[in-house]
């Protein structure tokens, strides 16, 4: 339900604003309204301005939103880990933990610098260690002799190693050794190994034909190819060392210095939050005045609280709610324990205008019986009962779940109900081995009467939407629009009774009166609710029809369940039928949870909402501390 709420003023000296604007924001009961409209009337509207902070406050909250931004600078080089709470008290010591922010701000812009250059290089050393990782396998057997040398290189493909090797056959036949392999990249590692006397011949006429040596770091010239390869490996093992090492600080001074600096971004954000929140507040000469909105029932705790506090010198009074104040008061959602779960479809839709109906009642009743009728399998619904309650202790500390668990839980009862009523225990089965009989229709063969009973079902569905439509325009005094809805109900009426009558389920005498009526309604219907207003009435005449969804889906649902049941007969075999059985029915249980909970919502939100629901509510968003709830 939407709860009522109260427009106030809270008046009191000049001297105690910045106060009471700490004790509002302590207790995020109030939402402060920056806009006059319907609060000042026109004629106090010279002795009443916008609040004007004085240098102090002005100087201060420049301070302060440098502090919180350099907070953030050190936050961002911080590693994210838990960090324990701490509850100091910055603004005795805020000079002191100014400087230090300074100093430390300073050490960790060293740290990550540091860090960062060690990160380039070991990205250059990467390049390296691809090309390592690959050749150190074909290292193995090679005769490492003072007269052996070693050329590496970079192929484009294996072609290319086919056409190299040609080459050195030519060049140096029988006085060398050439070894491929893939490196992790794609690309072809090479490895020459060739005797020392012709290896720099070797080297040049390559590089003459484009395939140049495997180039290592200019510090390593001089080497030989083991040293360089043995001199590479140490140092990508030092800058990863170094990495760490400069990781480990950054996390020891997040565990020592987080709690404190945490603490102080918080209560940075409360200081800014009262600064910012004065220029909503407004003054006379001598005092202050704040305007807002609030849940009725907190009226007088809020009363108590400054009365007690401030000694009497500030005083909160409630004010008429005018009409023009219904469209832009802030709306607060609150279901008892039943229908909370229910809020979870709810939150899908646009928040509901404070002077229309919170969805959530009509969902936890109307969903949970549309699901059953749909779904009607008492097994199924004993399958659900259980998966719900195991949901419930799985994940009883997760957002969405628990709702969403409760919600399954309900639905599984109404399951478990229409499915006696229809006789129905997963398929036939429950007939086969228990004589089960359905106590009021049999699904599968009453196609006709259950048309019929999901037809009515729908009548009294959108009858009882349009009615309430009727009532919130009745409400808000738009006496066309009231008029409008009223003729539309009426005439819906008379067009079901007419039908009913035409189908003998009514008396025939009527029948006459009743096509005179909608005659004469019709142009009535016009002159209130305009052209479009036909339109509405053979929309809602078609979102009556569309409830015979519940019978067609459900028929679905309970063929399939009989051709499972069929089908485990017909194989022959016991082990094999469960089986069979048994995944069928499976399907068939998670298509009966998503499907009927897929279109009943849908007749909730098409057809029914759309006759009464207000959209374009205004969240009550209280003047509290950032993360109190």
């Amino acid at each position: 339900m939407i709860v009522k709420m109260s427009k106030v003023e809270i008046a009191g000296p000049r001297e105690l604003l910045e106060k009471v604007l700490c004790l509002l924001q302590e207790t995020g009961l109030l939402q402060i309204e920056p806009d006059t409209k319907g609060f000042i009337e026109k004629k106090d509207a010279v002795y009443i301005d916008s609040f004007l902070p004085d240098k102090g406050a002005m100087t201060e909250r420049f301070f302060l939103e440098d502090l919180r931004a350099r907070t953030d600078e050190l936050f961002s080089y911080l590693p994210k880990i838990p960090i324990k709470k701490s509850y100091i008290d910055p603004r005795p010591i805020i000079d002191t933990i100014n400087e230090t922010l300074q100093q430390h701000l300073l050490a960790c812009r060293e740290m990550i610098q540091k860090k960062d250059a060690y990160r380039k290089e070991l990205a250059e050393l990467d390049r390296y260690n691809i090309f390592l990782d690959s050749v150190e396998s074909l290292l193995e057997g090679l005769r490492k002799t003072p007269d052996m040398d070693f050329i590496g290189l970079t192929l484009r493909d294996t072609e290319a190693a086919a056409l190299l090797n040609e080459f050195l056959n030519k060049q140096a036949a029988g006085r060398f050794e050439l070894r491929t392999s893939t490196a992790s990249d794609g690309s072809i590692a090479g490895l020459i190994a060739i005797e020392k006397e012709i290896s720099d011949k070797i080297k040049s006429t390559l590089s003459d034909k484009d395939i140049p040596e495997f180039k290592f770091p200019f510090a390593f010239e001089g080497l030989t190819f083991f040293q360089k390869i043995e001199l590479l490996r140490k140092r990508i093992s030092e800058v990863i060392s170094e990495i760490e090492a400069v990781d480990m600080q950054l996390e020891s001074f997040a565990m020592k210095w987080g709690p404190i600096y945490s603490r102080v971004r918080e209560w940075t954000d409360e200081r800014l939050s009262v600064l910012n929140t004065v220029g909503s507040v407004f003054e006379t000469r001598m005092c202050f005045l704040i305007y807002g909105w609030m849940v009725y029932e907190n009226v007088e705790k809020l009363r108590g609280r400054l009365t007690h506090d401030y000694e009497g010198k500030v005083v909160l009074d409630e004010m008429e709610i005018l009409e023009e104040d219904l469209d832009r008061m802030p709306v607060i959602l609150k279901n008892p324990a039943y229908f909370k779960p229910f809020e979870l479809f709810t939150k899908m839709l646009p928040l509901p205008r404070y002077t229309s109906y919170d969805p959530t009642p009509f969902i936890s009743i109307f969903f949970p019986v549309f699901f059953g009728m749909i779904l009607g399998d008492a097994g199924y619904g004993l399958i659900l009962l259980v998966l719900s309650f195991f949901m419930l202790k799985k994940f009883k500390k997760r957002k969405f779940l628990p709702d969403a668990s409760k919600i399954l839980l309900i639905c599984s009862i109404y399951t478990l109900f229409f499915g006696i009523i229809y006789g129905e225990f997963i398929g036939d089965l429950g007939h086969r081995l228990f004589s089960l009989k359905p106590l009021l229709i049999e699904r599968r063969t009453s196609i006709i009467p259950m048309l019929y009973f999901a037809v009515s079902v729908g009548m009294a569905h959108i009858l009882l939407g349009t009615f309430l439509g009727f009532a919130t325009a009745f409400r808000r005094k738009t006496k066309k629009e009231a008029l409008s809805r009223f003729l539309n109900l009426l005439i819906i009426i008379f067009i079901l009774l007419l039908v009913a009558s035409l189908f003998g389920l009514f008396p025939s005498l009527l029948t006459r009166p009743l096509i005179l009526a909608i005659l004469f309604l019709t142009p009535c219907l016009l002159f209130t609710g305009g052209l479009l207003a036909p339109l509405e009435l053979l929309r809602s005449m078609g979102n009556i029809i569309s409830y015979a969804r519940i019978m067609a889906i459900g028929l679905v649902s309970v063929l399939l369940a009989f051709v499972a049941n069929c089908l485990a007969g017909m194989t022959g075999d016991i082990i094999t039928g469960i089986v069979v059985a048994a995944l069928l029915h499976l399907l068939n249980i998670i298509i009966g949870v998503f499907s009927p909970a897929i279109h009943s919502l849908r007749l909730h939100y098409v057809e029914f909402f759309s006759k009464f629901i207000e959209p374009g509510g205004k969240k009550f968003e209280p003047f509290r501390k950032e993360g109190k709830i």
